[in-house]
């Protein structure tokens, strides 16, 4: 019964990241890229950075919202 609350779990998270993933990639900022080229793996690992930066900012932003505060 766990691994099912486990799931429930996990899918509701991924509900909740791809409803705010918009407001997310603009607190980002990130710049839009040129479909013919290729980032680098450091490249790859800062854009990640920030998108999880701007992730949880989103989030508490949100959380402050519903609260009133």
């Amino acid at each position: 019964m766990s691994a099912d609350v486990s799931a429930e779990v996990r899918n509701q998270r991924v509900k909740e990241f791809l409803q705010i993933l918009p407001l997310t990639v603009e607190l980002a900022g990130l710049p839009q890229c040129d479909p013919n080229r290729l980032f680098t793996p450091d490249q790859m690992d800062l854009r990640c950075t920030n998108l999880k930066n701007a992730y949880k900012l989103a989030r508490q932003l949100l959380k402050e919202m519903s609260e009133g505060s």
